[in-house]
């Protein structure tokens, strides 16, 4: 199959080397411009483009492709049989979708119908959703509607972050998307037949109503609310792990939280069985106060209901440490309170 590529980060690189390594034929390869990092300001290519310089493949980096008349043209010009896209960050218009002879597929990080938009994989975590998958469509012109062909469900691991379970869905997305090129590959006589009827030899399915809106993520909800439960906090941190990270103020400096976990009343007094005698007002402290802060047990918070146990942190103009390095270095009471 000949195919034009659209894609951006990591996630839709390993995407773009299992087309290539497939035998597949890479037209040309779509992804956003290079963009300022760091200090110092430096120009830096998205994951795709790396990749497509390493193998010698064209490429194309448009500001826009809405109302951009030469991309599209050139696109139109490549005569493409298929449009891959994956993350790749821009809404595409008509025009586009309509080049491609057997249509524009893409790879969803959810199980469609539930989760459209740009963050589904970091709202999976932050609900503290138990299972979630990947969905291959037929892209239409609504944001991520088009009819499914292929799913695949993964099990979330409780502690697992956003950012590992990114990487296992990349490597998942990629070889579902290798299996739905082959499946539109696989139709008998496709260059007689028009897109509904491929969709339709392929199996693809119409999405039901029931669907969930996973926005993309705002700076504000980095903040951590401390009268929200442990259960909620976790979630918390492990959807903004490493995105933004979790954050909260303590005698004015702003510390990051990289993992935590979630601890009962029960389970702290049998870290620290003198705290028995004094049960009640440990159910009394405000949300956000340290109730231990140990170098061989741990960092203990109260929230609105139970405790966290703070495993990974990272101060302000500091790295990502564990509680002991931290401790090691920074001075935390029991008794004083995050904002």
């Amino acid at each position: 199959m000949k195919i034009v590529f659209m894609g951006t980060p990591d996630f839709a690189r390993e995407s773009l080397e299992a087309i290539y390594n497939s035998g597949n034929e890479i037209l040309a390869v779509v992804t956003n411009p290079d963009k300022p990092k760091g200090r110092g300001m430096k120009m830096i290519a998205s994951s795709v483009k790396e990749f497509a310089l390493e193998k010698g493949l064209k490429i194309y980096q448009p500001i826009k492709v809405r109302n951009n008349e030469e991309f599209i043209d050139e696109i139109k010009a490549l005569n493409p049989d298929l449009l891959c896209v994956v993350a790749y960050g821009k809404i595409l218009p008509k025009e586009i979708l309509d080049i491609p002879k057997y249509g524009a597929i893409n790879v969803h990080g959810s199980l469609l119908p539930k989760y459209r938009g740009a963050a589904p994989i970091q709202w999976a975590v932050l609900n503290g959703d138990k299972v979630t998958g990947i969905t291959t469509m037929f892209m239409d012109m609504g944001m991520d509607t088009g009819d499914m062909i292929l799913k695949e469900e993964v099990e979330i691991g409780e502690d697992e972050t956003t950012g590992e379970l990114w990487d296992r869905l990349s490597k998942i997305g990629a070889k579902l998307l290798v299996k739905t090129i082959e499946k539109i590959d696989g139709v008998k006589d496709k260059e007689s037949k028009s897109l509904k009827e491929i969709k339709k030899e392929v199996g693809a399915q119409k999405q039901g109503e029931d669907y969930t809106i996973a926005p993309m993520l705002e700076k504000e909800m980095a903040k951590i609310n401390w009268n929200k439960s442990s259960n909620e906090i976790k979630n918390l941190v492990r959807g903004l792990n490493p995105i933004m990270g979790a954050y909260s103020f303590l005698n004015g400096k702003k510390i990051k939280f990289g993992k935590v976990d979630t601890v009962s009343l029960e389970e702290l007094e049998n870290t620290f069985p003198e705290i028995k005698e004094y049960e009640c007002r440990m159910k009394k402290l405000e949300p956000g106060t340290i109730a231990f802060a140990d170098n061989k047990k741990g960092i203990f918070i109260k929230t609105g209901e139970g405790f966290i146990k703070v495993l990974e942190l990272q101060g302000e103009n500091s790295k990502k440490m564990d509680f002991k390095n931290f401790l090691n270095g920074n001075k935390l009471q029991a008794g004083e309170i995050f904002e």
